[in-house]
């Protein structure tokens, strides 16, 4: 299904690129083949849907935002989607997720909130809660982050 030079390419994508004017050109020269020969390749593994995301990480920390909290969310069920979208609008939330309620952790929505402070932290949250009406939630602020890495295929 993948060739060599896919395989290759795949491996030297899916970790941090060179911080470089070209930065393709750089992967290229590694495996042997022109930069648009690369460019070309990545192009035709996402139109045939062997890559389906390609992006950046932001480095929270690095940036200045040195709070994160999970905040977990009671929405009724039929409103999941509605408060979804809501939430997914704030540059302040960088994950959103679904989950299915449990019978003793009745929370079904996930969201990564990332601050420069603690207390505007609590202030997204409070907002978040009073934009959608959701009253009953947690918020579990990041103590230490032990892991942090992206999918590793070759």
């Amino acid at each position: 299904m993948l060739t060599e030079t896919e395989k290759k390419i795949i491996s030297l994508i899916q970790d941090d690129l060179p911080v470089h004017p070209r930065p393709y050109l750089l992967l290229a020269e590694k495996i042997g083949i022109g930069e648009e020969e690369l460019i070309n390749t990545i192009k035709s593994m996402i139109q045939r849907g062997l890559i389906r995301r390609f992006g950046a990480t932001l480095r929270h920390q690095n940036a200045g935002f040195k709070f994160n909290a999970m905040v977990v969310w009671d929405v009724p069920v039929e409103r999941v989607d509605e408060v979804g979208r809501l939430f997914s609008t704030l540059r302040e939330v960088t994950h959103c997720y679904q989950r299915i309620k449990v019978s003793m952790w009745p929370y079904n929505l996930y969201t990564m909130v990332h601050c420069p402070t603690r207390e505007r932290c609590i202030e997204v949250v409070e907002k978040m809660a009073q934009l959608s009406g959701i009253k009953d939630y947690l918020i579990l602020f990041s103590k230490r982050e032990f892991k942090k890495i992206s999918m590793s295929y070759y």
